[in-house]
């Protein structure tokens, strides 16, 4: 087992997810509470939060759309420290195909691959894109662990993996055919990473205050003036993740889409005020921060991988559209 492995498993006992994992929250005060743990781990460590939020997801996706013996299987999994992670993207290709109960093809941008006990996967069938839970031990991928070679997150172990007519049972298969997309779950549940993001800023202030204070530079009126913007960046993308799970529950009457666009808007919000924060950050502490064994260095580079999120033009055209309909409209 890996360090990560080992962390991932701690970080999911010490929240009491083995014995009481997530489900989908059902006020915006569970909601909050949970945002607010990825949160605090993203502020320490991006890409252990990477692998949690994962995890939160498969779980919850598990729970709403598995039958009672899955869910109930799940449960008894967890207790004995399984972890899980939702694998989709496609890779180039190879696309991943359910074909007579056999799994071929592949996967990319695999985060924990390696790590996890547990993945949830999407898989083209002819009925429809279906939800796999595999078992990682009885159906192990081959993994290329060569292609991970990025400035940041590198320790979130983000692979490809493929499979060669892999045995897949009916206990396998979780919901119907394309429950994965299905709104508002899908769309919405970007709130949890935009949470980390968020949480990845709050730690760029505090490195950032910490270096400066050490170092006895947190006097220098230019100094201050940056720990005062770099706090106003993480405090605002924090109120701005809180707020939207606010209204989240509270325009659940207005249909899907202004709540939808909203994740959106806060998504690109955060991503801002994060791209800021880390000009402030590095001019802040200079060069100091860019060599490896500075803690600042591995925040900046993880964040600068992580909020590379695929679609971001997408996610505008969203906002754009509910702005034109009135769907959004900027309120204290």
């Amino acid at each position: 087992m890996t360090m990560m492995a080992d962390q991932l498993k701690a970080a999911i006992a010490g929240l009491g997810w083995a014995d009481d994992p997530p489900g989908d929250p059902q006020t915006a005060d569970e909601l909050i509470a949970l945002l607010a743990r990825l949160y605090e781990i993203g502020r320490r460590d991006l890409p252990l939060a990477r692998l949690v939020e994962g995890h939160v997801d498969a779980v919850q996706i598990v729970r709403r759309y598995g039958t009672a013996a899955q869910v109930d299987m799940l449960r008894r999994a967890l207790a004995r420290g399984a972890t899980l992670g939702v694998w989709n993207a496609a890779l180039p290709g190879e696309a991943l195909r359910l074909d007579d109960g056999r799994l071929s093809g592949g996967k990319s941008y695999a985060s924990g691959a390696g790590v996890l006990s547990h993945a949830l996967v999407t898989a083209d069938t002819s009925a429809g894109v279906q939800l796999l839970l595999l078992d990682l031990s009885r159906v192990p991928p081959a993994t290329d662990t060569d292609w991970w070679r990025v400035i940041g997150m590198q320790r979130s172990e983000t692979h490809q993996v493929r499979w060669d007519h892999a045995p897949i049972t009916d206990a396998d298969r979780i919901g119907q055919p394309d429950s994965y997309a299905r709104e508002p779950f899908f769309s919405g549940g970007a709130l949890r990473f935009v949470a980390v993001h968020a949480g990845g800023v709050a730690g760029i202030c505090d490195l950032s205050r910490d270096h400066l204070v050490k170092t006895g530079r947190s006097d220098d009126p230019f100094q201050a003036a940056r720990m005062a913007e770099l706090f106003a960046l993480a405090d605002g993308a924090a109120a701005t993740v809180r707020r939207t799970a606010r209204l989240w529950f509270q325009d659940v009457d207005r249909g899907g889409e202004p709540r939808l666009a909203r994740v959106a808007a806060a998504r690109l919000a955060v991503t801002a005020a994060a791209e800021r924060a880390m000009v402030v950050a590095r001019e802040a502490v200079g060069l100091a921060g860019q060599f490896h064994g500075h803690p600042l260095s591995a925040m900046l580079s993880d964040l600068a991988v992580y909020l590379r999120q695929p679609a971001p033009d997408a996610q505008r055209l969203r906002i754009g559209r509910a702005v034109r309909q009135g769907l959004l409209v900027p309120t204290l």
